[in-house]
């Protein structure tokens, strides 16, 4: 079986004329004040913030990944669970609600009540739920 193409950087700038980047680690103009380690969403696009940023400022965004982040304190979430940034406050449920947006999955369990949850995030666009 031959290789994958994949294994070797080099081989997807040198023959991929359309290749830009892994994606993992995205740019964006910050639309409000940001601390690193937020989760930050820019339209669909959900990530972690690398560094702080002034309204204004350029920042980057870590795309994928297992972060600790805030959640709703008065939840208990098993390994596995689908979890979703509540947009009113950011904070993370695991409660599909109407408007939340999809951030990852639970990748460590969290108590009843806890202030913070472990996830992976998709490596997507957060997609919101509309029903």
């Amino acid at each position: 079986m031959a290789p994958s193409v994949f294994l070797h950087p080099q081989f997807e700038e040198r023959h991929m004329k359309n290749f830009r980047q892994p994606g993992d680690m995205i740019t964006i103009v910050a639309a409000a004040a940001i601390l690193s380690g937020a989760l930050v969403r820019a339209g669909s696009l959900l990530g972690v913030a690398a560094t702080n940023a002034a309204i204004g400022e350029e920042v980057e965004l870590k795309t994928t990944g297992v972060f600790d982040l805030p959640k709703t304190q008065a939840q208990a979430w098993t390994v596995g669970q689908p979890i979703y940034a509540i947009a009113a406050s950011s904070l993370l449920t695991n409660v599909p609600g109407t408007g939340n947006y999809l951030v990852g999955v639970a990748v460590a369990a969290a108590a009843n009540p806890s202030d913070v949850g472990r996830v992976r995030l998709n490596g997507s666009l957060g997609h919101p739920v509309t029903a």
